[in-house]
């Protein structure tokens, strides 16, 4: 049982019991799709379930605010400050900034998310970064963290009148709604329909998500419109129903609201539920302290909705300590079964002790704890 007595990393390959073979739509005549460019991803999985020229490289407009606003919530969102004057003299939709008005990161992602203002974009690279240019850059740079081989960003806002190199494509804004999701405060963001923000001396504005989907589209978790005369009408949303999390783009997509909820009807349908089984699942695990030198543990199958019901390329990783300290209670969470695909985290079943491991009347010593370590690592 030494193998249990340490932290596992080790992929394995999954016991399932439902292996149900499936094959990914990729038809883009299966759905009719106004939009000149298109993909539908899952969102656990990273799997394309759909997609039409979905690495062509086109202009996204407004939807450029979602890494703007992904760099903004690394920082301290709730530091009052005031604008930059010069930074909120831009054209376009507003969130409606004047000179002297006091803000936070917060108020501005809101900003950009729901009315998308392009005032609250720029006054966010000012504060920042200390000026747009050195913004944008760090918005480049982030995109490369992300794996996001064919985006360049010139604006913080999207506006891209007056150049050809401010682009992504379907597939690249896909992967960075992806990777903004798992961000909660970026969620609550998104699913707002309305909020009044505070300017300080008694200014305030009442802002509304240009997200139409949050009104009509079942299980709509949000999303960023976008729109100018080159790209556009441009939309990035996720929508989520019965533990399965869909992220569909549209870049010049004349319909997009009815291509998006088309787009979702047809692919939730396409979910089965698969039972994931660990391959290991009892263990036995030591306890310092405690009148038993060990504790029986388990773990369980989990359901899981996966796209088509295929678990193909799933691995398992077992995730635990390498000893416990007395008292355990029966329940009590030891660690865990993590199933993996595609480099992700898709399901996880905990490990929990099946009894009590009470503590020994006499208290081990700093030395013999020492000593019970070593002698459970190696």
């Amino acid at each position: 049982m030494k193998r249990f007595f340490r932290i596992f990393a080790v992929a394995l390959t999954v016991a399932v019991t439902a292996m149900i073979p499936a094959s990914l739509s990729l038809d883009a005549a299966a759905v009719g799709v106004s939009a000149k460019a298109c993909i539908v991803i899952d969102a656990d999985t990273g799997e394309v379930v759909y997609g039409k020229s979905e690495n062509e490289r086109l202009p996204m407009a407004s939807t450029t605010k979602i890494m703007s606003t992904l760099i903004a919530l690394e920082y301290d969102l709730d530091e009052e400050f005031t604008v930059d004057p010069d930074a909120i003299k831009i054209e376009g939709s507003s969130m409606g900034l004047k000179e002297g008005y006091k803000v936070t990161l917060r108020k501005l992602c809101y900003g950009m998310m729901l009315p998308s203002g392009n005032d609250a974009a720029n006054a966010t690279a000012v504060r920042i970064a200390g000026d747009v240019d050195s913004f944008v850059e760090m918005m480049n740079e982030k995109a490369k963290d992300l794996g996001l081989k064919n985006t360049h960003f010139v604006t913080p806002s999207g506006l891209d009148d007056y150049t050809d190199d401010h682009y992504s494509t379907a597939y690249d804004m896909a992967v960075l709604m992806k990777a903004a999701l798992k961000n909660k405060t970026f969620r609550e963001i998104i699913a707002t329909k309305t909020i009044t923000i505070d300017f300080g001396g008694g200014n305030t504005n009442t802002i509304g998500n240009t997200n139409k989907l949050l009104s009509y589209c079942k299980g709509i978790i949000g999303g960023k419109t976008g729109f100018t005369d080159k790209a556009k009408r441009c939309l990035v949303s996720a929508c989520e129903r019965d533990g399965a999390t869909l992220i569909c783009v549209t870049l010049n997509a004349p319909d997009d609201w009815n291509d998006h909820t088309a787009l979702y009807n047809q692919y939730f349908q396409e979910y089965q539920n698969v039972t994931l089984t660990p391959s290991v699942d009892s263990f036995k695990l030591p306890v310092v302290g405690a009148k038993a030198e060990y504790v029986n543990a388990g773990c369980e199958s989990i359901s899981k909705k996966l796209f088509g019901g295929n678990t193909e390329g799933i691995t398992e990783c077992i995730v635990m300590k390498p000893f416990y300290y007395a008292p355990v209670k029966k329940g009590e969470l030891m660690g865990e079964v993590r199933f993996i695909k595609n480099s992700e985290v898709i399901a996880v079943s905990p490990i929990t002790a099946n009894s009590d491991a009470l503590e020994n009347d006499e208290e081990l010593g700093l030395l013999d704890k020492i000593e019970l370590f070593f002698k459970n690592l190696f």
